[in-house]
């Protein structure tokens, strides 16, 4: 029960400040109504700081115990002023901008166990089959599908492998071609179903990553063997080095909603699944424009560059600015989202640019 000083305390709390409250009250009642952009220029002026007022009184009012109805009037009040304040920045331009500045970068790096667990189930696989096909040939169609293959098998010459990757007679590009879409789209397939189906305790999307891997693998052990294995390898590059991260990017993505489903911890396993998604969606959007880019690079400069120190040269220069941008991008100083000096640092970075 609440004492004779502590009802004047708050009736005085109150009084005090319930002028600025109720304008602001009107204010966002307006703004509710008729949008942000119906306001006076006095009253647009005066929102911000007539909310970060009401956050100070609400936090005052929470350190001091004052009236429960006053902080559940003050609590509503700012949550109302907040969606007003930051609310319309979110449109689509700082939505794409947020996603490049931090979005994606920040999910990448939270991501560090899975991409790692990603790229070593790639090249494990990887390693394997190229030891595999290097000591028995006839294991290069356990892993190589017939599309892939397509006469270059233990059995096609050296001429006949080094025209994949290079010959510009009459129908090798259309060879050349045909290869190339036929990997691309294989690559797709797998970082989509890598990342839908790491909800199913990762291990769908751990084989999955360990198949491609091992077709690599055996397509470099019948190349090696020829003596083809740097030809093949940069002419892998060039685009491989953007769609083979993107595919462990993905698969990335389905491990962090399939450790979320088997470990939740502390939270239920919907809430656990709710917050990986955040970044598993982000790391999926993120994949999917490394695959578009890849596609670009397989189209044109597979086409115009034929060198093999150049083609490494490209491909690797490409992956390296993708790696220092998700490495380095979005690591400014974060400030706490419950002050309003944070929340006006975050709604600055949500603006339109």
């Amino acid at each position: 029960m609440k004492t004779s000083g502590e009802t004047i305390r708050s009736s005085r709390f109150r009084l005090e400040r319930e002028g600025d409250w109720l304008r602001l009250q009107a204010i966002l009642d307006q703004a509710e109504r008729r949008g942000v952009k119906s306001l006076a220029f006095e009253d647009a002026r005066d929102l911000v700081t007539l909310y970060r007022q009401a956050v100070n009184a609400l936090s005052v009012a929470r350190e001091i115990s004052l009236d429960s109805a006053i902080v559940a009037y003050l609590e509503s009040l700012s949550a109302r002023a907040y969606l007003v304040v930051y609310a319309p920045r979110a449109n689509i331009r700082g939505v794409v901008s947020r996603f490049f500045r931090q979005g994606a970068p920040l999910a990448f790096r939270r991501s560090g166990i899975e991409l790692v667990i990603a790229f070593a189930l790639m090249v494990l696989g990887g390693v394997a089959a190229f030891a595999l096909t290097r000591t028995d040939p006839t294991w290069f169609y356990a892993f190589v599908p017939e599309g892939l293959a397509a006469g270059r098998g233990p059995q096609a010459s050296a001429d006949a492998l080094r025209r994949v990757i290079y010959d510009s007679e009459p129908g090798a590009l259309d060879q050349l071609g045909a290869f190339a879409t036929y990997l691309f789209s294989h690559n797709t397939r797998v970082a989509i179903f890598s990342f839908v189906l790491g909800i199913l305790a990762c291990v769908p999307s751990a084989l999955l990553m360990l198949y491609n891997g091992s077709m690599i693998g055996a397509l470099g052990a019948i190349y090696a063997d020829k003596g083809l294995g740097l030809d093949l390898f940069a002419w892998l590059s060039i685009h491989g080095v953007t769609e083979l991260s993107a595919i462990a990017i993905a698969t990335a993505g389905g491990f962090r909603l399939g450790r979320a489903a088997l470990f939740p911890g502390e939270k239920t396993r919907k809430a656990a699944l709710a917050d990986a998604a955040h970044d598993a969606v982000k790391l999926a959007v993120l994949a999917a424009l490394m695959l578009v880019a890849a596609g670009l690079l397989e189209g044109f400069a597979r086409q115009l560059v034929t060198a093999p120190m150049w083609r490494i040269v490209i491909g690797w220069s490409i992956g390296a600015l993708w790696f220092f941008w998700l490495l380095g991008a979005g690591r400014q100083g974060r400030l706490a989202k419950d002050s309003p000096e944070g929340d006006a640092a975050l709604a600055a970075t949500e603006a339109p640019l």
